[in-house]
C-alpha cells in the first residue's frame, strides 16, 4: 500500500532533485565533500521528507 503522498509530482520531482544533488556533488572538491557537500544533501533530502 502506498502512501497517499508518493502519488503527488512534487514529491516525485523532490526525489529527483535529491538525485541530482547527489551527481552534483560528486563533483565537488575533496575539501569540500564533509562540510558543503553533507549541507546540501540533508537540505535536499529535507524537502522530500517535509511532503506528507
Amino acid at each position: 500500500m502506498a502512501f497517499k503522498f508518493e502519488n503527488l509530482k512534487v514529491w516525485q520531482k523532490a526525489l529527483d532533485l535529491t538525485d541530482e544533488i547527489d551527481k552534483l556533488t560528486k563533483t565537488f572538491p575533496k575539501e569540500e565533500q564533509f562540510v558543503l557537500t553533507s549541507q546540501i544533501k540533508r537540505a535536499a533530502d529535507s524537502i522530500s521528507l517535509n511532503i506528507d
